[in-house]
């Protein structure tokens, strides 16, 4: 190649994948020192908040051996959008000429690649896991023939111009600073972006999401799972036990899952407390990355699949069979420990597994509080007071979760459960809170339309820390003290003596507004 400088796109669109960056910077540096070229960074900064600042960015490219850093504005561009990036990265290579140009193998990087290379006319090497200068030119080691091997690639003699998606989790940053480690800015505000694209919505991923390294529990799928239909039973047994999901480099390869999910010696090493290894037949490269695990469950129908090997527990069968058998007793078996904690919170809420179950559910299915609020009736300010254990939910929020998830109820309440659960209901005194009680005034109406309930809040306390709803209607009377009703976040006083009627599908609370205890008549109609 003609010219030896390397560039490296670097993705500021969160830490996360800037680090991605920062790792391929490193291998381009150590390239660059045997090709005599220069070492830079390309950055095309954006506008949303959870976008990195291209200056600090900068700075940390410089210390992470960048020799450059060129930093694409378009005053037209406010998010990441990959055909306008492609066209501003391809007018900075015509103008700076590098001899090869590396993307993070990221969905974003893949995108950018392929545009980027098209539109200049030039090779591209896809996933590749090494590379290395050989008599003047870029040899690339990548997985080929569904991972069964390892190809070595190079592009075609005379190649001035290269492109390559590179897998950023074998390489680690560079601690030698770029020389002379300078930022350029390069307006090309005068290019029009392309049209027929908007942006409707943006999510970033949620804070205190766990990532798979941290994960106790991780279902990986592999190359026997089939397709991308069939790599999503993976995800549901995943969802289901509140764990994250890995694979093998072939599903990776095939975009069945993203590239961050690959494990063994060119992705992540995991050492979750149970680890299930579906379709999986137990390469090298592979078992390097669960060799920590506690307890390993491995499914094959091969059953001298090499898997088998680092197993504790062995299952001989077709995956995509026994998947899905496996996701329904899982399931069944979380809304059984659901139940059984539900019962107990009843009289005690200082046991905390009932709130920390549901967030893993909850994050197990990728759903945000708002989703879970939606698919139960509830809000998310509910969703958030059950999961931290700061009240405990009604039988029906319980039945309206197993419905989300697909259960039918009657599979895992057994009969003493169901007992167990119309006792608590009918007890004439049960606390419930810190800060409130209730008397069952219709014992034995637990499965009638019409019950009645004396409550009484203690002195300028709230009877539930948010607003929650339910199916039905609700009768207010105010006996002892003054009560603050609100509903849909409007509130409402009632003095003794006073009362109101309204519809339990509005969000609603009552609070104590007085020196001494409130007490209330409440009575419940539901359906």
């Amino acid at each position: 190649m003609s010219n030896h400088d390397i560039w490296v796109f670097g993705d500021l669109r969160n830490d996360r994948f800037f680090e991605y960056s920062l790792n391929v910077l490193g291998k381009a540096k150590e390239l660059s020192g045997q090709t005599g070229g220069k070492t830079a960074m390309v950055l095309v900064p954006g506008k949303n908040q959870e976008c990195l600042l291209w200056e600090e960015a900068a700075d940390r490219c410089s210390r992470c051996g960048a020799d450059y850093v060129y930093v694409l504005q378009h005053k037209d561009l406010d998010a990441p959008r990959a055909d306008a990036m492609a066209l501003m990265i391809c007018r900075a290579v015509s103008d700076k000429q590098p001899g090869l140009v590396f993307f993070p193998m990221t969905q974003l990087g893949r995108e950018l690649a392929a545009r980027t290379s098209r539109m200049q006319d030039a090779g591209l090497i896809a996933d590749c896991v090494d590379m290395a200068m050989e008599d003047g030119l870029m040899v690339a080691t990548c997985p080929s023939w569904g991972g069964r091997i390892m190809a070595r690639i190079t592009f075609a003699e005379g190649t001035t111009l290269g492109f390559a998606t590179v897998a950023p989790h074998g390489f680690s940053p560079s601690d030698q600073p770029g020389d002379p480690g300078s930022a350029e800015e390069l307006d090309y505000s005068q290019l029009a972006l392309p049209k027929g694209l908007k942006l409707l919505s943006y999510e970033p991923e949620e804070a205190g999401v766990k990532r798979l390294e941290e994960a106790e529990t991780v279902v990986v799928g592999g190359a026997g799972m089939g397709s991308a239909d069939g790599f999503g039973l993976v995800r549901e047994l995943a969802a289901a036990l509140g764990g994250q999901v890995g694979a093998t480099r072939p599903p990776v390869l095939s975009h069945w899952v993203e590239e961050e999910r690959l494990i063994g010696q060119t992705g992540k090493t995991v050492r979750p407390r149970l680890l299930v290894s579906a379709a999986t037949s137990g390469a090298v490269q592979y078992t390097a990355g669960i060799a920590e695990s506690g307890l390993i469950v491995a499914i094959n129908r091969d059953a001298k699949s090499p898997i088998f090997e680092i197993a504790n527990i062995g299952v001989e069968a077709d995956a995509k069979a026994f998947l899905p058998v496996f996701t329904a007793k899982a399931k069944k078996a979380v809304m059984r420990k659901l139940a059984d904690d539900l019962a107990c919170t009843v009289v005690d809420v200082s046991d905390s597994s009932f709130g920390a179950t549901i967030k893993k559910l909850r994050e197990g299915h990728d759903w945000t509080r708002e989703a879970l609020a939606q698919a139960t009736g509830q809000t998310p300010e509910f969703i958030a007071s059950v999961e931290s254990d700061e009240l405990s939910p009604s039988v029906s929020f319980l039945l309206r979760l197993a419905r989300a998830l697909g259960i039918d109820p009657g599979t895992f309440l057994r009969d003493e459960e169901k007992s167990a659960i119309r006792d608590q209901r009918a007890k004439a005194y049960a606390k419930r809170t810190q800060s409130y009680s209730y008397e069952v005034l219709t014992p034995d109406a637990e499965n009638e339309h019409l019950r009645a309930f004396m409550i009484t809040i203690e002195s300028r306390k709230d009877h539930k820390p948010v607003e929650y709803k339910h199916e039905g209607e609700e009768f207010v009377f105010v006996l002892d003290g003054d009560l603050e009703l609100t509903l849909d976040s409007r509130p409402h006083v009632l003095k003794p003596g006073e009362s109101k009627r309204f519809n339990s599908e509005i969000p609603h609370k009552l609070k104590s507004l007085s020196d001494m205890e409130t007490r209330c008549l409440v009575v419940l109609y539901t359906p």
